[in-house]
Formats: C-alpha cells, sequence, structure tokens
C-alpha cells in the first residue's frame, strides 16, 4: 500500500486527537500529493478515548449523567459489537466542573457508575473503563452508589458524595448492590499507584485536582476506611494493586466491586482500534501529543504506539509530533521514535502556538514528507 499510519493522542487543551490527524494528513496531501494516508486517532483511556473509539468506527451513545458536582452533564460512552468504551472523564472529569471551579472534596464518580448501567442495558457484554482526567477523589464510592450500593455513617444516614465524607463511613449496605453476571470490566489505565500511602490517589493527584495538604490528609483518612469497611464488606483486598489509585481511586472500585482485570490504556485501546491491521506495507507512522517529556517514557500513548509498531512491523519507523519536545534524541530513540517535529521549533512564540495549532501542524508534516516521503514510489 505504502500508505502513511497517522495515530497521534489530542493536544490537550487546542486539538483532538481526529483533528490532529486531519491537520497532519493535510499537510502530507499538500507536501506529497498522492500519498495514502491512514488515520487511527488513540487515547489512552483519559480525555478522548470515546472520541479516538468513534473515529475508528464506534458507535457513540449520549446520555445525560450526574457530573462531579451532582448537577446533570451530558456525557457518552462509545459502543460496537458488544463492547462499550467508557471514559471515566466524561461524567466526573475536571472539563465536567461547573464554572471550572474545583471541588477536590465533594466530586463523585456516580455518573461513571450511570454510564456503566446504560451500556449493560444496551447488552454491552465487555466494559472497558478508561481511568484518568477526573475531578474526584472518591475511591470509585460514587460509582458503588449509582450501582445500587449505600453508603452509611454510624446513625444509618447516608452519607453525601464526595472523598472526604468517607471518613465517617461506618458500613455498606449492599442488598441493593447491582450484580453484573456475565459482563468483563476491563481498566485501562497508565498509571500503577496504590489506594493509599505517599504515592496513593490522594497524595499523588489530589493536589492536581484543587486539594491542599490539610485536604490531601481528610482525602486520604477516607480513603483508608472506604478500603477499610469496602474489603471486610465484600472479602476482597485490592488497596494494594497496581492502578488501584488511578482515577482518584476509581480503579479500587472496579477491581474490588467490579471484579475488573487492569490492562496499559494505550495497549488496549490500540488493541481495540485494531491498530497493528493498519501497519502492513506502512512506509511511516506518525504518532504524538502536546507534550513529548518524561511522562511519555512511562506509557504515554507515543510510546506505546512506537512499542505497538516496533512488535508488529521492527523496520517501521516512527517519528512524533508534539507541541513541545523536551526529549532527547537519545530518549526519543529509547522509546522506539526516531525524531520529533514540535511546534515550538517553528513558532517559539506560545500564545501562537496555541491559538493556529492545526495550520502549524499542517507546516511540520511539510517537513516530516520532505524527510520521510520523497521521492513517492
Amino acid at each position: 500500500m505504502n500508505h502513511v499510519v497517522i495515530a497521534p493522542d489530542k493536544f490537550k487543551g487546542t486539538l483532538t486527537a481526529a483533528q490532529v490527524a486531519a491537520h497532519v494528513a493535510a499537510g502530507l496531501g499538500r507536501a506529497c500529493p498522492g500519498v495514502e494516508t491512514v488515520r487511527v486517532p488513540v487515547a489512552d483511556g483519559g480525555d478522548g478515548t470515546v472520541e479516538a473509539a468513534e473515529a475508528a468506527g464506534y458507535r457513540r451513545v449520549e446520555m445525560g449523567v450526574r457530573g462531579p458536582t451532582g448537577r446533570n452533564v451530558n456525557a457518552s460512552f462509545a459502543l460496537l459489537d458488544g463492547t462499550a468504551i467508557v471514559e471515566s472523564a466524561q461524567a466526573c472529569g475536571l472539563t465536567r466542573l461547573p464554572g471550572g471551579i474545583l471541588a477536590p472534596l465533594t466530586a463523585t464518580s456516580r455518573g461513571v457508575g450511570e454510564l456503566i448501567i446504560a451500556a449493560v442495558r444496551m447488552r454491552a457484554k465487555r466494559i472497558v473503563l478508561g481511568l484518568g482526567g477526573v475531578a474526584c477523589t472518591d475511591g470509585g464510592a460514587g460509582l458503588v452508589t449509582a450501582l445500587g450500593g449505600r453508603l452509611l455513617d454510624a446513625s444509618g444516614i447516608e452519607l453525601p458524595p464526595g472523598g472526604a465524607a468517607l471518613a465517617r463511613l461506618d458500613r455498606i449496605d449492599v442488598s441493593g448492590l447491582r450484580d453484573l453476571p456475565g459482563i468483563e470490566v476491563i481498566a485501562a489505565t497508565d498509571v500503577d499507584n496504590p489506594l493509599l500511602g505517599p504515592r496513593g490517589a490522594a497524595a499523588v493527584y489530589a493536589p492536581q485536582k484543587g486539594a491542599s495538604s490539610p485536604d490531601v490528609a481528610l482525602l486520604e483518612e477516607g480513603l483508608a476506611r472506604w478500603a477499610s469497611v469496602a474489603e471486610e464488606t465484600l472479602g476482597f483486598s485490592k488497596r494494594d494493586e497496581p492502578g488501584a489509585g488511578a482515577a482518584g481511586g476509581l480503579g479500587f472500585a472496579a477491581l474490588g466491586f467490579l471484579g475488573a482485570a487492569v490492562r496499559p490504556g494505550i495497549e488496549l485501546m490500540l488493541d481495540l482500534l485494531s491498530f497493528a491491521g493498519r501497519l502492513p506495507g506502512a512506509r511511516l507512522v506518525i504518532t504524538g501529543e502536546g507534550a513529548l517529556d518524561a511522562q511519555t517514557l512511562h506509557g504515554k500513548a507515543p510510546a506505546g504506539v512506537a512499542r505497538a509498531v516496533a512488535e508488529a512491523v521492527p523496520d517501521l519507523p516512527v517519528v512524533a509530533v508534539a507541541g513541545v519536545c523536551s526529549l532527547t534524541l537519545d530518549q526519543l530513540r529509547s522509546a522506539g521514535i526516531a525524531r520529533a517535529y514540535a511546534l515550538a521549533d517553528i513558532e517559539p512564540d506560545l500564545a501562537r502556538c496555541l491559538s493556529r495549532p492545526g495550520p502549524l501542524l499542517e507546516e511540520l508534516a511539510g517537513h516530516i514528507a520532505r524527510d520521510w516521503l520523497r521521492p513517492l514510489s
């Protein structure tokens, strides 16, 4: 086929993965008329996962769910052949906070459970739960309440939403907890944090959601109480499992209450998108994300794409586009990326990079065509 596979993640805050792929394809087409491109927008389980699935042929299902503050929000999941891709950020993401006002102590994951129930009602037999980008640190307690669990204090009164209230948890009434028989749940995440401790959900991620030091201590106390009561009630032990601390502890609830298996987000998404099937006959793969940095080397989408290419077609070159790149050439090559092309390299004004990333990406694609695609055979 002699084609180019374009498989970027989003440029957070500026372009979706599908938009990045479209601009790169347009730039390649102008610089190298006749080149065939195959667009495979990717995601790692966080923001943009549903969008990437939709671009690959999944059907988007939209519905109203309770957002992180309890207000109704429009959310969606992707569905194809009995597999539902549920992106936690759709229901309780930071972008779902009214007015962008952070709510680290009270934000809830309830809407994620509502999405899962809707997917099951539409006969999904496999739920892929993308973990990341959420506003809450409630250990998945909100998800459990959506499934019918009741979280009670010592007086038998139901707790209000959010991680802070969990410090008062006395017992969980599971009499109405919905069973999901025959449903396979896979949690997609690229973090291996446990629920508690210095690497846990509260200590590492709650400050990014607006939590002060006292807030972090309160959330840690709540999560510890939640873990103890949940594990004693249901007879599991998941607090120390890798990924239990993902998405404010949503990983813990997925592992314990849903029996989920954890897989690296980008690896799972590439499988679902049939990425390897697009590679035979390709002459180049272009991946990317907004910032190529140290996190990229630890399982983020571009590194995952490069790894998948190396496993499927070892001699196929991979290059990356980005807004900025702080990695050395040696670091890029260690991740399987031959070269990076950054907007900042051709436009040092950050404001212009943020305001017109599309045209700049098309210009970068011209540089890639010059370096990797000529002459077109």
